[in-house]
């Protein structure tokens, strides 16, 4: 899968991209220097392999570069960080997955 290009809507409070001619979105709401990743949202039709796992990467990344740190509530996303150690340190100081 190559690098997916991704833009934080910040009116609608989501993220999003377009695959294969559908949007794809991961909600979320911010509060003092967290954000809530609330809903991961890909449309059936999408079917390209290793999507998924790019577009959490990449909404993570941009989340890093803000130096913001990631409260998971959805279980999808809860379920990739667990897998993916290298964002361990964006969990605010308590919170464990």
């Amino acid at each position: 899968m190559n690098e997916v290009q991704i833009k934080d809507n910040s009116f609608l409070r989501q993220y999003e991209t377009t695959v294969d001619g559908h949007l794809a979105k991961i909600e979320y709401s911010s509060q003092e220097r967290k954000i809530f990743l609330t809903k991961l949202i890909i449309p059936e039709e999408v079917t390209t392999e290793g999507f998924k796992e790019a577009f959490l990467e990449a909404v993570l990344d941009d989340i890093q570069e803000k130096n913001l740190r990631v409260v998971p509530t959805s279980p999808q996303i809860a379920g990739f960080l667990r897998k993916n150690r290298k964002y361990k340190d964006m969990l605010p100081v308590g919170i464990r997955i």
